[in-house]
């Protein structure tokens, strides 16, 4: 997938969660959108490089959107806004070995279920002959000790989402649980338990309870996006 036009530069800071101030190469700092709910931990120190997307919308309070972060190894994707769409455009041209053999993508389904809140998933696969496919995708960028770890901050929303695929799960559907790294380094993925406890314990229970966890490698080339080769799972 083909990435948009990018400019390069230096972030300074990044603050109030969705705000960074970033250099440009000739030399203008300014403020600019992070869309990452995430901590960002182990993806920005001050002069790190970036890459950011300039937006043409008048009613946009900032016209600059953080894109990709490099901290010495390669691009790290932070826009969280653009992983559904890589891993769509993945999944559609059956670069996921696991999600293969689908005809039909939704994004976005709603789910409904008893004892929750209208609800959606990212992705619903179909297919003849085939049980319908839940997918719900998480970026993971957390790099600690040479080891990608999800989440990088505590996530309620995740354990919640979940809790829908068990139950997608116990309907008889397929149920999946997607880690989208997008970072190059790393040949081992964990759930960072320290930081959110109760997300790893719900990973396993959903696990155990019918739901498939796979991952693929979102690599950012100069101009695109590539899906590469996923990681060993440990989830002791």
């Amino acid at each position: 997938m083909e990435l948009p036009t990018l400019t390069n530069g230096k972030i300074i800071s990044r603050y109030k969660r969705f705000l960074a101030d970033v250099e440009l190469s000739s030399g203008e700092v300014v403020t600019v959108h992070c869309p990452n709910t995430g901590a960002m931990t182990s993806c920005w120190e001050p002069g790190a490089a970036v890459q950011l997307s300039a937006s043409t919308n008048p009613k946009r309070k900032l016209n600059w959107t953080l894109e990709r972060v490099d901290m010495g190894q390669g691009w790290i994707g932070v826009n969280t806004n653009r992983v559904n769409k890589f891993v769509g455009d993945f999944i559609v041209n059956g670069e996921i070995e696991a999600l293969s053999g689908y005809s039909g993508l939704k994004a976005e389904p709603v789910y409904l279920a008893e004892g929750f809140d209208k609800s959606r998933f990212d992705f619903l696969l179909t297919a003849k002959g085939r049980r319908d496919c839940y997918v719900e995708v998480k970026n993971a960028t957390l790099l600690k000790d040479g080891i990608i770890q999800f989440p990088d901050a505590v996530t309620t929303r995740g354990s919640k989402h979940l809790s829908l695929l068990v139950h997608a799960a116990h309907q008889g559907h397929r149920s999946v649980m997607l880690f989208a790294v997008s970072r190059p380094e790393g040949g081992i993925f964990k759930v960072a338990k320290e930081i959110d406890p109760a997300y790893y314990q719900s990973l396993l229970d959903a696990r155990d309870k019918g739901v498939e966890v796979i991952m693929v490698r979102v690599f950012h080339t100069k101009t695109v996006v590539e899906a590469r080769e996923s990681l060993l799972i440990d989830l002791h």
